[in-house]
C-alpha cells in the first residue's frame, strides 16, 4: 500500500469500523472485536507512514476540492504522525478498558457507544492529518458533533445539561473565532495550506497578526484556555471511557495539536518572535495553569479533580507554543504524549474505582488501596508522571518547557511550572496515600474487589507507556525537532 493510500485509509478505517460495530450490534463479542480490529488496522496504517516522515518525505493527497483553492486534503508530517500514533494506540487500549467497564457497570446502549467512539476517532485522524486550515476546521467541527452523543450517553437530565454546555462553548468559540480566523487568513494570503515557516510573513501588520493569532488561540476551545474551559468539567457526566477519550485520546489533544500546528505552519516562529504578539497570551496560559490547579485541589469528586488537572496541563502545551522557540515546542510536543498516557491512566483508575466500589469522591477512598492495590498503584505511578518525577515520562516535557522558558527570557514562567508542580503533588498524591494508609469503612474490605481484568490490563499498558517514555523519549524528540526545525 502506498503512503498516499494509507492517508485515505486512516480516515476511512474508523468510519468502516463504526459501520461494522452497528451491523454486529446484537452480538457483543463480535461488536467489540470489530472495534478492536479497526483500532489495530488504524495503528498499522499510521505506523506505515512513520518511516516516510522520518526520512523527510511527507506524503500528501487530495480527497476533494469543493471550492477552488480550498481542498479537503491530507498530509503526513511529524506532529500529525505523532498525534495519530498516540490516538490510534490509545483507541485500542481504551476499547479493551471499555469492554470491562461497560459490561461491569451495566451501561445501556453499548453499540451506540462503540459506534460513535469509532466515528470520533475518524474525525480525530482528520484533524491529525489535515493538510490545510479548511480540512482542519471541517474535522474539528465533526469531532465536536460526533462526541456529543458520547457526552450525553447516560440520557439523564444532568447528562443533557452537560452536553449543552459542551456543545455550546465549543461551537460558539469555533464559529465565532476560529472560522473568522480561517477566512481572514484566506483573505490575507489566498492560501490556507500548512507550510513550513508559515504563510503570513509580510501579509499584514503586527496588530493584525496579533488579533489573528488571538482568534486562533481562543477559537480553538478544545484547548480549554480560560475563560473558555467550562465545557470540560461539564462533560464529566459521560462514562469514564468517554472521559478518557476527551482528556487523553482525542478532543483536548486535537485542540492543543491545532494550536501547535497553526503556530508553526501558518504563522511561523520567526514572525511571532519578531512581532511579539504572543507575550500577553503567555500570561493567560500561566494563569490557567495555576488557577485550574488550585480549583482541582478543592474538588472532592475524583473525575472533577482530574478534569481541572487536564485544563492546567493543556496550558503547559499552549505555553510552550507561545514561547515560540524550538526547545519549548519540543517540550509541548513531548507533553502531548506524556500527558496522554498519564491522564488516561488516572481516568481508567477513576472508572475502575466506580465499577468496583461505586465510589466517586476522594473523601470516600480511605483504605481502598488495600482492597484495590493494582488500581491505586497505577494511580500513584500515573500521578508521578503528571507531577513530572522520574522514572516517569512526564519529567522530560516539563524539563524542555522550563529550558524553553529560560531561552525565551521568561524565567518567571519556570516559577509558574514549579508552583504548578507543587500543586500537582497536593491534589494527586494524597489520593493514593489515603487509599493505602487511611482507615477503611467497617466491612469494606470484604465487599470490594479489583475491577474487571480488562480494566486492569488497560491500566497496566498505559502505566508501562509512562515508564517507557521516560527511558526512551528519543523518537518523539526526533519527530518534534523535525516539526519545529
Amino acid at each position: 500500500m502506498s503512503a498516499e493510500a494509507a492517508l485515505i485509509g486512516v480516515i476511512l478505517v474508523p468510519l468502516l469500523g463504526a459501520l461494522a460495530v452497528v451491523l454486529a450490534g446484537s452480538r457483543p463479542n463480535l461488536r467489540e472485536a470489530m472495534s478492536l480490529g479497526a483500532g489495530v488496522v488504524l495503528l498499522a496504517l499510521v505506523v506505515r507512514l512513520l518511516p516516510r516522515v522520518l526520512s523527510g518525505d511527507w506524503p500528501a493527497t487530495v480527497l476533494a476540492e469543493p471550492i477552488p483553492g480550498l481542498a479537503l486534503a491530507f498530509s503526513a508530517e511529524p506532529l500529525g504522525v505523532l498525534f495519530g500514533l498516540i490516538a490510534s494506540f490509545l483507541w485500542i487500549v481504551t476499547t479493551v478498558y471499555s469492554i470491562g467497564y461497560m459490561r461491569g457497570h451495566g451501561e445501556a446502549h453499548q453499540t451506540r457507544f462503540y459506534a460513535f467512539f469509532a466515528i470520533a476517532m475518524g474525525c480525530t485522524m482528520g484533524v491529525a492529518f489535515a493538510d490545510n486550515l479548511f480540512t482542519l476546521f471541517v474535522f474539528y467541527e465533526l469531532l465536536t458533533l460526533s462526541t456529543y452523543p458520547l457526552v450525553t450517553h447516560a440520557g439523564t437530565r444532568e447528562a443533557r445539561q452537560g452536553g449543552r454546555t459542551y456543545l455550546g462553548i465549543l461551537m460558539a468559540t469555533s464559529m465565532g473565532f476560529l472560522l473568522l480566523a480561517v477566512v481572514w487568513t484566506w483573505q490575507l494570503t489566498g492560501n490556507v495550506r500548512f507550510t513550513s515557516g508559515g504563510i503570513l510573513a509580510g501579509a499584514a501588520s503586527p496588530l493584525v497578526i496579533g488579533i489573528l493569532f488571538a482568534l486562533y488561540v481562543f477559537g480553538i476551545g478544545k484547548a480549554a484556555l480560560m475563560p473558555f474551559h467550562r465545557w470540560l468539567p461539564a462533560a464529566m457526566v459521560a462514562p469514564t471511557p468517554v472521559s478518557a477519550l476527551l482528556h487523553a485520546v482525542a478532543v483536548v489533544k486535537a485542540g492543543v495539536f491545532a494550536i501547535l500546528k497553526i503556530t508553526v505552519y501558518i504563522f511561523g516562529l520567526d514572525l511571532l518572535r519578531d512581532t511579539g504578539v504572543t507575550d500577553w497570551l503567555l500570561w493567560i496560559a500561566a494563569v490557567t495553569i495555576l488557577v485550574a490547579s488550585v480549583i482541582a485541589l478543592r474538588q472532592d469528586n475524583l473525575k472533577a479533580r482530574l478534569a481541572y488537572s487536564t485544563i492546567s496541563q493543556l496550558s503547559y502545551i499552549v505555553m510552550g507554543a507561545l514561547l515560540v522557540n524550538s526547545t519549548a515546542l519540543v517540550g509541548s510536543t513531548l507533553h502531548l504524549a506524556t500527558h496522554a498516557f498519564g491522564k488516561i491512566t488516572l481516568f481508567f483508575c477513576a472508572g475502575a474505582i466506580l465499577v468496583a466500589s461505586h465510589k466517586t469522591k476522594v473523601s470516600q477512598l480511605d483504605g481502598l488501596g488495600r482492597q484495590m492495590p493494582w488500581t491505586m498503584g497505577a494511580f500513584f505511578l500515573a500521578s508521578l508522571s503528571i507531577v513530572g518525577l522520574p522514572p516517569m515520562g512526564g519529567m522530560w516535557s516539563k524539563w524542555y518547557l522550563a529550558l524553553g522558558a529560560i531561552d525565551a527570557g521568561y524565567a518567571v514562567l519556570v516559577g509558574v511550572l514549579m508552583v504548578s508542580t507543587l500543586l500537582n503533588i497536593a491534589y494527586l498524591i494524597p489520593v493514593p496515600i489515603r487509599a493505602f494508609v487511611g482507615k477503611a469503612d467497617a466491612g469494606g474490605e470484604i465487599q470490594i474487589r479489583e475491577a474487571p481484568i480488562a480494566c486492569l490490563l488497560a491500566m497496566g499498558v498505559t502505566v508501562a507507556g509512562c515508564v517507557a517514555l521516560f527511558f526512551n523519549p528519543t523518537w518523539i524528540v526526533q519527530l518534534a525537532r523535525q516539526f519545529v526545525e
